[in-house]
């Protein structure tokens, strides 16, 4: 019986009013969400959260920490809370320091990328959000290219690819965010949305994000276009899951979700 948990691997906070247009001024707690699928056979971890200080990022790290301050309370972390040797594959949605933090303490998991996150992975860039410094111990020998032609559009209008030829894992292409970002359908029931939205109270209201979260987004547009198919899905019954939105831990999130789309 294949089984989804969620972990709350660190958190950061941010002004809601400062990423929505007439949002109410409230400082909200972001933890940085990852999700362990198991089959069995597979034990797929998608994002691996923060890294626990020091990062070793330099000047580019400072900066990012006091945007958007993480803090990584002790036993925290990917690793702390999962055991790394059983990990078998590591999804990565797109690579911003929330998400990727905790790599390298999987070091025996095959790292599976999309063509846009590989780009950003072998030529790192600040402006894309990327610290040089949190990918540093990255195997390319370990890492598994999903390529673009690998995604078809189904039904949903949502571009798939089935990740392990079993139609159990399929990644989700959700443009916009950061180039190459992408989400996990689980079983067909539940979606892994990573930042396609910074929470589900924020989708569908792309037209009121401020300009410097806009400018950084790297297609606006397609952002938008992915949270209009992701509200189609949830209407035929997919259940959402967003990296940033709080979920429950020491429970299987398959049990009790609703039909593919």
């Amino acid at each position: 019986m294949a089984s989804l948990q969620a972990f709350a691997c660190g958190e950061t906070t941010h002004g809601v009013h400062q990423v929505l247009r007439g949002a109410r001024r409230e400082r909200r707690v972001f933890p940085a969400g990852v999700f362990l699928y198991d089959d069995g056979d597979r034990r797929v971890l998608y994002d691996t959260g923060y890294a626990a200080r020091p990062w070793r990022t330099g000047v580019a790290g400072w900066a990012y920490r006091r945007l958007l301050p993480p803090r990584v309370p002790s036993g925290a972390t990917a690793a702390e809370q999962l055991d790394p040797a059983t990990v078998t594959h590591v999804v990565l949605s797109h690579l911003h320091p929330d998400h990727v933090g905790g790599l390298r303490a999987f070091p025996d998991a095959t790292v599976v990328v999309t063509e846009g996150v590989h780009g950003s992975l072998r030529s790192p860039r600040l402006r894309d959000g990327v610290l040089r410094g949190l990918l540093r111990d990255v195997d390319e020998r370990r890492v598994r290219v999903v390529a673009d032609t690998a995604f078809s559009t189904g039904p949903s209008g949502l571009r798939t690819a089935d990740l392990f030829g079993d139609d159990a894992y399929r990644l989700v292409a959700l443009p916009g965010h950061a180039d190459g970002h992408v989400g996990a359908l689980v079983e067909g029931r539940v979606l892994l949305a990573g930042d396609a939205a910074w929470g589900r109270d924020m989708l569908g209201a792309e037209d009121r994000i401020r300009a410097l979260p806009r400018a950084v987004a790297h297609d606006a547009g397609a952002q938008t276009h992915t949270a209009q198919l992701l509200l189609a899905a949830e209407r035929d019954g997919v259940r959402l899951l967003f990296s940033h939105d709080r979920h429950r831990t020491g429970v299987d999130l398959l049990v009790g979700s609703g039909g593919g789309p």
